[in-house]
């Protein structure tokens, strides 16, 4: 589900995946990872999502 929220906002936004991974978590790999298996805790999933909810209210 966070991993379809991403792919949504990156093709909405244009955004790269580094760049979105260093501004949502601090991590350049966030999203590499994720398409490779890697499963977000919850807290990090709140932060993603918080992260996206607050870019598309700008």
């Amino acid at each position: 589900m966070v991993m379809r929220d991403i792919e949504q906002f990156l093709r909405r936004t244009g955004m790269p995946v580094t760049k979105f991974g260093r501004l949502a978590a601090n991590d350049p790999r966030l999203v590499l990872d994720l398409r490779n298996g890697r499963e977000p805790g919850e807290r990090m999933t709140r932060r993603i999502a918080a992260f996206i909810a607050a870019a598309d209210q700008k």
